[in-house]
């Protein structure tokens, strides 16, 4: 029987409106929202729905707002009969995957990940950090410009997301340094408008603080397997989760690995939950041949349960 996994986006993939209409027609993701409400304030609902954008791509709005709008997703596919085998996001989509497997709570998760992105925001001086998306470059092609880029400060491998695209991440002098030189080896750059220089050693003091609110939460082992961005493994229990997300504050994603250990463990169908389609984007550049589907809007609901049955018997 193929196994079906669900997906989750991380921060970039948010947008105003996202969302909004399985909250006017399924009262669970109705309920999640007014949750969302309930934890950060009245503001939150409203915002994720009309706007502003400059407000809602901040770190720690756009953090809680994507995770919010992928538990509303799993919970409408849920009352209608679906079910994960496994479960895995990128960067803040890994908290996403772990309120659905049942590790944390979504109380708990909202106040923690609108936490960890106001941490983020002030880890770095603002103008001080950067991020950019490097395309058609090898992994250890753009490892060796990281290396070279060094004399100008810290540049990293930030997110490892599918073959030829890998996003760098550091002081800004340097990602620019690691720019011009995988554009002289015929690389496509994109620098991204982020806050902050995500997934580097200088998100260090973004790690210490988020490891203090972890610890006074209440983390469960999971009900379905969950693939961390740290090292492509299965979460088995509350210490490995603690361990894991502090550490993927500073360590890169590796979305790439974390499919392909989904793919080995059986995993032939992959349900993208929430906003964007990049991770089925990833998924068609990791293994062309596993169908990838998105959800986020009542009209695709019929098509996942379709896909789904389809797998189910396979």
């Amino acid at each position: 029987m193929t196994k079906i996994a669900w997906v989750f986006p991380g921060q970039g993939a948010q947008s105003v409106g996202m969302g909004q209409e399985l909250y006017h027609t399924f009262p669970e993701a109705a309920k999640v929202f007014e949750v969302g409400d309930r934890i950060l304030g009245r503001w939150f609902s409203k915002l994720v729905f009309e706007g502003p954008d400059k407000e809602l791509v901040l770190t720690k709005n756009a953090q809680p707002a994507l995770l919010a709008v992928g538990v509303a997703c799993a919970q409408v596919a849920l009352g209608n009969g679906l079910s994960p085998d496994m479960v895995a996001g990128l960067s803040l989509g890994e908290y996403t995957a772990l309120v659905v497997a049942g590790s944390i709570s979504l109380e708990d998760a909202l106040a923690v990940t609108h936490k960890r992105g106001l941490y983020m925001q002030e880890a770095c001086p603002e103008g001080k950090g950067g991020m950019a998306a490097i395309l058609g470059l090898a992994c250890a092609e753009v490892e060796a410009i990281c290396y070279e880029a060094e004399s100008k400060g810290i540049v990293c491998g930030a997110s490892y997301n599918c073959p030829g695209q890998v996003v760098v991440s550091g002081d800004r002098g340097a990602v620019t340094s690691a720019m011009r030189l995988a554009k002289d080896k015929g690389a496509k750059c994109v620098p991204l408008a982020v806050s902050a220089p995500f997934h580097s050693p200088l998100m260090e003091p973004a790690a210490a603080r988020l490891k203090k609110d972890l610890d006074h939460i209440k983390i469960r082992a999971p009900s379905v397997p969950v693939y961390t961005n740290v090292d492509g493994d299965r979460l088995e229990s509350p210490e490995d989760i603690r361990d894991r997300l502090v550490k993927q504050v500073t360590h890169p994603v590796l979305w790439q690995v974390d499919v392909q250990s989904m793919i080995r463990d059986g995993a032939g169908l992959f349900v993208e939950m929430g906003p964007g389609k990049g991770l089925t984007g990833f998924l068609r550049r990791i293994s062309p041949e596993i169908p990838g589907i998105t959800f986020l809007t009542p009209a695709d609901l019929n098509s996942i349960i379709d896909l789904s049955k389809e797998a189910s018997v396979r």
